[in-house]
């Protein structure tokens, strides 16, 4: 059973979720958390993002290493994106376009990256252990070593 304050903040955290894209950049505007727009405005309400969302409104001077831990961006297009240091682990990004996105440091351990779109991503030190990537597109792999680019390719990732 959640205490009230928990419980005060999952409520909010659907509220949020209910809003429009506009809506909710003008809510993130008012709590300076604007530039996480990118994600936090094309989200759905389920329950993986309301516990995503009440990481960020819980702690919000530590989403600049956004702990999207179980999140579901499935079919999102964060193109450009910033998750340098995130926690991606167990995150349902299948179908997503993170084309020229910047990943260093990112971690997708058990991750469902299966058709997602990672051309022209920056991948340096980033950790792939357990990763669903089955038609996952690289491109040339930016910042791949070649071990990770051939555990990457023998479960399906593409490179071109």
């Amino acid at each position: 059973m959640l205490n009230s304050l928990s419980e005060e903040l999952y409520y909010n955290c659907i509220h949020f979720l209910e809003q429009t894209p506009e809506q909710r950049l003008f809510l993130l505007k008012q709590i300076g958390l604007a530039r996480y727009a990118d994600f936090l405005t094309q989200m759905p309400l389920n329950e993986a993002n309301i516990n995503c969302v009440m990481r960020f409104f819980r702690e919000p001077n530590r989403v600049k290493f956004p702990n999207l831990r179980g999140a579901d961006l499935s079919g999102l297009v964060l193109d450009e994106v910033n998750f340098i240091r995130g926690d991606l682990s167990e995150a349902n990004l299948r179908g997503s376009s993170l084309v020229n996105a910047d990943l260093i440091f990112a971690n997708f351990t058990k991750a469902d990256i299966t058709d997602a779109d990672l051309r022209g991503a920056t991948l340096n030190e980033t950790i792939w252990y357990g990763a669903f990537v089955k038609q996952c597109q690289f491109g040339t792999g930016i910042g791949l070593t070649d071990k990770q680019r051939q555990y990457l390719q023998v479960n399906g990732a593409v490179f071109n």
